[in-house]
């Protein structure tokens, strides 16, 4: 029998439109899916650790309708590979690549390892539809602001998808595989687990039926209602494309079909794909937009760092008396995921009226979203705050109560949420109470308070504060 292939799996949960997993069944070899549980997944969040969990077993639920499934393993990942090839003889290591500093560093490493080995190990590329260095401005640098991106890769062929395979052949003896439920990756979730649960689309299956029904359904409208909190007039994949159960080129096919089509909307939603691969641009030619103001100059800017300020506190409990922005903060909560116009003000609340910096937004983030993408929360927090790359001026403080007034006119958002503000308020916003630490101590009787601090103080406050900023 013919060596195996390992087939590294990292964030490409899904089986079409998989450039490592294709090359793998093609060549005939039996082939190795496996997962390793490394420190970079320990470190997640507590939401997208569990999430992580759940994509993965409805991964090895596919694997095993071909005749196949996915062995888990825990531990560094080179010493994981290195313990399966001599288990199993196998020749071959392939993946699909990432672009995290960290993962490219042990990435790199591995395959040199690897190959040193004598072992073949390639990666291949998914995760993106524009790797890093193949995008560059005319002086042969990388872009620092969108709309030229948009304009230098709008017009590229981006080859169509790949088709899933029908059949994976299968070692004749597997190697030893862990047991998903032993990780707990659901235990900081504690009871919000059950709270979040309902609102995941999770799989390759159901991300392909979401993205269809977003293009049957709502793209046509995409441009004009996809402010509008509300509604639910966005694509919702965010988490899909986060754990890769659909693939960047797959909805932007589907995108560009539908701009084929005349949907009026089509160009909008091409754009916020493309505004991910703009993140991933960021994250690989500046790597420091992780964790570092990616204008250094905002170093001096006068910040409060302190996660224990009683208005860091009340901004993290949605209970700031800003309604948007507390609305906002509990549909986070309730369904692991925050629309895009909450994203931006509860951003522009914490790091304008409050001062507080971007990193504990970020942080906080990192560890309540179910679509926690390390490149996109980085570029968002930091184009809010203003220290960021093409970044909203500090000097725009947006207006929570006036965002109000032009995107949820008739409250349906903020009932939806705040429990506090209806006699008889909607189970969504109930829900909140019942998925919060319990330390919290919050009651959706305790009333709600005026807001910490106004618009206009805050504003007042902000504008003082970059004025007198001494860069």
């Amino acid at each position: 029998m013919q060596a195996a292939i390992i087939y590294w799996i990292r964030r490409d949960f899904r089986l079409s439109d998989n450039a490592a997993l294709k090359y793998a069944f093609e060549s005939g070899h039996p082939v190795i899916p496996v997962f390793i549980f490394d420190d970079v997944f320990q470190s997640y969040g507590a939401a997208p650790k569990w999430r992580l969990g759940l994509g993965l077993e409805k991964l090895a639920g596919s694997f095993e309708k071909l005749g196949s499934k996915v062995v888990l393993r825990h531990g560094p990942a080179e010493t994981v590979l290195t313990e399966i090839i001599k288990e199993t003889g196998a020749t071959d290591v392939v993946w699909n690549r990432l672009y995290e500093p960290a993962m490219r560093d042990r990435d790199n490493i591995i395959k040199k390892s690897l190959n040193a080995l004598g072992i073949k190990a390639q990666s291949f590329s998914g995760m993106v539809m524009f790797e890093p260095w193949t995008v560059a401005t005319g002086g042969g640098s990388y872009y620092r602001v969108y709309t030229p991106f948009w304009k230098a890769v709008r017009g590229r062929d981006v080859p169509p998808p790949l088709d899933a395979p029908d059949r994976i052949a299968a070692p004749k003896i597997w190697p030893k595989s862990d047991i998903l439920t032993d990780w707990d990756l659901g235990r900081a979730m504690k009871r919000g687990a059950g709270i979040v649960r309902p609102y995941l689309c999770l799989g390759e299956a159901a991300a392909q039926q979401r993205l269809h029904n977003f293009i049957e359904k709502d793209i046509s409208q995409y441009h004009k209602l996809r402010d509008v909190p509300s509604l639910a007039a966005t694509s919702g994949l965010s988490e899909n494309l986060t754990f890769g159960e659909i693939s960047p080129a797959q909805c932007w096919h589907a995108g560009r079909r539908a701009l084929g089509l005349g949907a009026p909307g089509a160009e909008t939603f091409l754009k916020e794909v493309v505004w991910r691969e703009f993140a991933y641009h960021l994250m690989y030619h500046t790597p420091h937009i992780l964790n570092e103001n990616w204008k250094p100059d905002w170093d001096a800017f006068p910040w409060n760092t302190d996660e224990a300020h009683p208005h860091v506190i009340a901004w993290k409990q949605g209970r700031t008396g800003v309604p948007f922005v507390d609305a906002a903060m509990r549909e986070m909560y309730v369904s692991g995921r925050m629309h895009n116009r909450g994203r931006m003000l509860v951003a522009s609340y914490l790091t304008k009226h409050l001062l507080c910096h971007w990193k504990i937004g970020q942080k906080w983030f990192e560890n309540c979203l179910v679509d926690w993408d390390p490149a996109s929360n980085a570029m968002g927090w930091q184009w809010s705050s203003g220290s960021g790359p093409d970044a909203t001026p500090y000097f725009r403080v947006f207006n929570a109560d006036n965002q109000l007034k032009k995107f949820d006119q008739n409250g349906t958002y903020i009932h939806r949420w705040i429990a506090e503000l209806s006699s008889s308020p909607p189970r969504s916003a109930q829900k909140f109470f019942d998925a919060i630490p319990k330390h919290w101590k919050l009651r959706s009787d305790m009333g709600y308070g005026e807001a910490i601090v106004s618009m206009s103080a805050g504003r007042a406050r902000a504008l003082k504060a970059y004025k007198n900023r001494n860069f």
